[in-house]
């Protein structure tokens, strides 16, 4: 087939969180959205035939997926990046989110310490907050453009807390960063040497950038909660599943007991759907996309560097989410965000929703339409040229 990513598609007026709530989270009628991370674009048209298949046959009752949905998801991270995970060891949950606060309450007792490495993905912080546990952070090291670990810190933290479970964002949300193997080998001995237990979100595992390689935590520790889900990689976010991959039999248990405690049973069938065939059949759609993303990146990437010099973009490693380092301009967050949202007319997302350490950056999605993001950069321009 061919894939056209030039299309506008008019996303308002389907009840979008991204271009239907401006006026309800207090933003101007006419800003332009790219911030929360789902794409601009249709999911695979293979995919879509699929679901309207499945809608055509009319009848929505309570659906278990069979042997080839769990085929395709052992495939598709087997033949990726080399991590076959049979059916019995994965766990098919609404979405990561729902999943790790499951885990959160499965893995630790109140009061107990959870540890995230900051700035990080926002509902990280809500989910340990929410469920009673302290929330102990391990602030990345933001070094001449690009982001480090503190390993001494992450083990100070780990031993000083008594950390019980650490959540981590590979590859990283929002900073980009593909964590070597050296990196995750090194976090991996740390944790087993203080027996933490580690959950590793790889949502965005698909988009890794050349020169970079994603590597699987599950094949340096057997004993790690692998987060997955199909719908940052094919945009299906709204029909809510998600596939955790868990080897060891008694973290397995224990997920599985904490969500039946939640009285969630049968997914979302069009979820079920969509997730299998995505899997078996977007394989190319994806390829196509990624190119379409990495010119993407190229055009924000030169059109800050020779039109908007005082805002740097940390190079991203992984994800269609770019940061963006507004700090040359001496801003306070709060008049940053004004001027963002009030001056440019863009919607992006503050940085200091991801911590305090996100202070003076901004994340921008960048998954849309070449022309989406053209008018982005001059609406930028046209409230930051001096």
């Amino acid at each position: 087939m061919t894939y056209n990513f030039d299309t506008i598609i008019n996303r308002q007026g389907t009840n979008s969180i991204k271009f239907d709530f401006d006026k309800e989270r207090g933003k101007p009628a006419d800003i332009l959205p790219m911030w929360v991370a789902d794409m601009d674009f249709p999911a695979p048209p293979e995919v879509l035939e699929d679901i309207q298949r499945a809608v055509s046959h009319g009848i929505f009752g309570y659906t278990e997926p069979k042997e080839e949905y769990y085929n395709a998801v052992t495939n598709w991270f087997g033949s990726h990046f080399g991590y076959y995970v049979p059916k019995r060891e994965t766990v098919i949950a609404p979405g990561i989110v729902f999943a790790l606060a499951q885990a959160v309450r499965a893995f630790t007792e109140p009061g107990e310490a959870v540890m995230i490495q900051t700035p990080v993905y926002y509902p990280f912080f809500e989910i340990i907050r929410d469920n009673g546990r302290t929330l102990v952070g391990n602030p990345l090291v933001y070094d001449e453009g690009k982001y480090f670990i503190d390993f001494e810190d992450f083990e100070a933290k780990i031993a000083g807390n008594n950390v019980k479970l650490f959540i981590l964002c590979s590859p990283h949300n929002p900073v980009g960063r593909v964590w070597t193997q050296a990196e995750l080998e090194r976090m991996n001995e740390i944790c087993i040497k203080h027996d933490v237990i580690i959950i590793s979100d790889e949502i965005h595992c698909d988009f890794v950038w050349p020169g970079h390689t994603h590597t699987c935590f599950g094949l340096l520790n057997e004993n790690t909660v692998i987060a997955t889900a199909p719908s940052k990689t094919f945009n299906l976010a709204g029909l809510q599943v998600s596939n955790i991959f868990i080897k060891n039999a008694d973290l397995r248990r224990k997920l599985k007991a904490e969500i039946n405690r939640s009285g969630y049973s049968q997914l979302n069938t069009l979820g079920l759907v969509a997730c299998q065939s995505a899997y078996t059949k977007g394989e190319v759609w994806l390829e196509k996309l990624k190119k379409y993303l990495i010119e993407n990146i190229r055009f924000a990437r030169k059109f800050a560097t020779k039109k908007l010099r005082k805002i740097k973009l940390v190079e991203p490693e992984s994800t269609y989410l770019l940061w963006f380092d507004f700090s040359e301009y001496g801003l306070l967050q709060e008049e940053l965000d004004r001027r963002i949202t009030q001056g440019a007319k863009l919607w992006l997302s503050s940085g200091t929703i991801f911590g305090a350490e996100g202070r003076g950056f901004q994340r921008m999605n960048i998954a849309c339409p070449k022309a989406t993001l053209m008018n982005a950069f001059d609406r930028l321009l046209a409230e930051f040229s001096q």
